[in-house]
């Protein structure tokens, strides 16, 4: 199958599929390259496959680990479990089977999400910390239109209020994810060619199923207990990076109250998908971060 972690990893030499089991559940994840260890975590509706464009360049300095998190990709789907801080208990797991004391994290979209909530809940274990385009869900997130707003440009998130709902998604969108999947990309990308047709049909093959839809919705039902989570959080004091493009606006009204010591940059003409439009400047911003 083309679109199966072992051919996709024929494109990224140096780079191994794995399978740990944490916390009842099988996590696959992808590592390579020598060094200090990167934990990296993808969005919907993605995979590990987000960061096939940067991972060669930063495993020439760090032990990448790409994980699908709980309900993604190659990963288990159970029937609970959503809530970031109990999928920051997988990571932290991971970690503790692969030998490290501490770790630098990274997330983008939900992946931000569980980052952020791995260095809240686990800062011993936390060097630095990245988050892409996206926050942690705090109380702002119930100010988000879910109507489009006469005159706004921006597209109002109607999929956040969708993917909470139970059992509908997956029956209507079984053998159909495809058509959000295209409908996403095109419409959260500045250039759309930077998700191909192949990245699209690699998404969809992980997502067109029952179980990937409703997996992957669980990670959005979970946002109630995501945001009264994040009242119990101290503020980190760790090092953290937050990139944003579409999400720079969020990441700025967000991120201050949580972090002391933050260093944010907009990256100009992309959309959502950062890791997608604009592989070489996140690569810099990273290196740059870490180093």
């Amino acid at each position: 199958m083309q679109y199966s972690d072992d051919e996709l990893l024929k494109s990224l030499p140096g780079f191994q599929n794995n399978y740990v089991e944490v916390n009842g559940i099988k996590l696959h994840y992808v590592e390579g390259g020598k060094g200090q260890p990167l934990v990296l975590l993808p969005g919907w509706p993605e995979t590990w496959w987000a960061y096939h464009k940067i991972m060669p360049a930063l495993a020439e300095n760090y032990r990448v680990i790409v994980v699908d998190i709980r309900g993604m990709g190659s990963s288990d789907k159970p029937a609970d479990g959503y809530d970031k801080k109990s999928m920051a208990g997988d990571i932290l797991e991971l970690v503790k089977k692969l030998g490290y004391e501490k770790i630098n994290i990274g997330g983008h979209d939900i992946g931000a999400h569980v980052a952020f909530s791995f260095a809240a809940n686990f800062p011993a274990q936390t060097a630095k910390l990245i988050l892409l385009d996206t926050p942690h869900p705090d109380p702002q997130m119930y100010q988000l239109p879910m109507v489009p707003i006469l005159g706004a440009t921006f597209v109002y998130p109607w999929w956040l209020a969708f993917n909470q709902i139970k059992e509908l998604p997956e029956q209507l969108l079984e053998g159909r994810m495809y058509i959000v999947i295209d409908w996403i990309f095109k419409t959260l990308l500045k250039n759309p060619v930077s998700i191909n047709e192949f990245d699209k049909a690699v998404y969809a093959f992980a997502y067109d199923s029952n179980d990937g839809i409703r997996a992957s919705n669980g990670w959005y039902q979970a946002f109630p207990q995501d945001i009264a989570d994040s009242k119990s959080y101290s503020k980190l004091t760790l090092p953290v990076l937050g990139i944003g493009a579409s999400g720079y606006e969020m990441l700025q009204n967000s991120l201050p109250g949580y972090i002391t010591d933050l260093k944010l940059v907009k990256i100009e003409d992309s959309g959502h998908f950062i890791l997608a439009e604009k592989p070489e400047e996140i690569v810099n911003y990273i290196r740059d971060f870490l180093e």
